[in-house]
């Protein structure tokens, strides 16, 4: 768990939070708390994809292969030495 918070600490928060939000407005913060946490992580992962080298719709196999390219040799030399 992030913080090292316990299990016993765990449950003493959550018994404070019920104690002072009380328990009508509990989920309603808790709906928040959540909604606020997904928005972050979808930022976040969005900042991560437009930093990223390879565009995540492209993969590694679905690249076009580059053909090497033809070994030209040019002996124009000796073929007109030769006609």
């Amino acid at each position: 768990m992030p913080f090292n918070i316990g299990p016993f600490e765990l449950l003493l928060v959550l018994i404070l939070a019920l104690l002072i939000l009380g328990p009508g407005k509990l989920p309603e913060v808790g709906g928040a708390i959540g909604k606020t946490l997904r928005e972050f992580r979808k930022a976040s992962t969005d900042v991560q994809d437009s930093l990223s080298v390879e565009p995540t719709g492209m993969k590694a196999s679905s690249a076009r292969p580059v053909a090497p390219a033809a070994d030209v040799t040019t002996d124009v030399g000796e073929d007109r030495a030769t006609s």
